[in-house]
C-alpha cells in the first residue's frame, strides 16, 4: 500500500486548525535525497524530520514535528520504515 492514515494520540493545533490524523504517503527515490536510508530506517530523529514534510498530507511542518507527542513521532517514523521493506521482507515478517 502506498498511503497510510495515521491518527494522532495529540492533535496538532495550527492557527484555527486541529489536525488529528495525518496521512503518508510511500516517499520516492527523490523524496529521499539528502538523506542516510539507514537514518530513516533507523527512526532518527533528524532523518524523519527532513523526510515527513516531503510525504504528509496536511504537509507538517519541521517545527510541528519537532513539537510532535514522541508517541505520534513513533507511530509515523514506524509506518515510513514499513514503506522502505520490499514485500519479501514484509512476506517474512507476517
Amino acid at each position: 500500500m502506498d498511503n497510510k492514515t495515521v491518527t494522532l494520540d495529540t492533535p496538532i493545533q495550527r492557527g484555527d486548525t486541529t489536525i488529528t490524523e495525518v496521512q503518508l504517503r510511500k516517499p520516492k527515490a527523490g523524496e529521499m535525497r539528502g538523506l542516510n536510508m539507514a537514518d530513516v530506517l533507523q527512526m532518527d530523529v533528524n532523518a524523519l524530520t527532513k523526510l515527513l514534510p516531503r510525504i504528509t498530507t496536511p504537509i507538517l511542518s519541521e517545527v510541528e514535528i519537532g513539537n510532535m507527542d514522541p508517541a505520534d513521532f513513533v507511530q509515523l517514523g514506524s509506518e515510513v520504515g514499513g514503506f522502505l521493506m520490499t514485500k519479501k521482507m514484509g512476506y517474512l515478517a507476517a
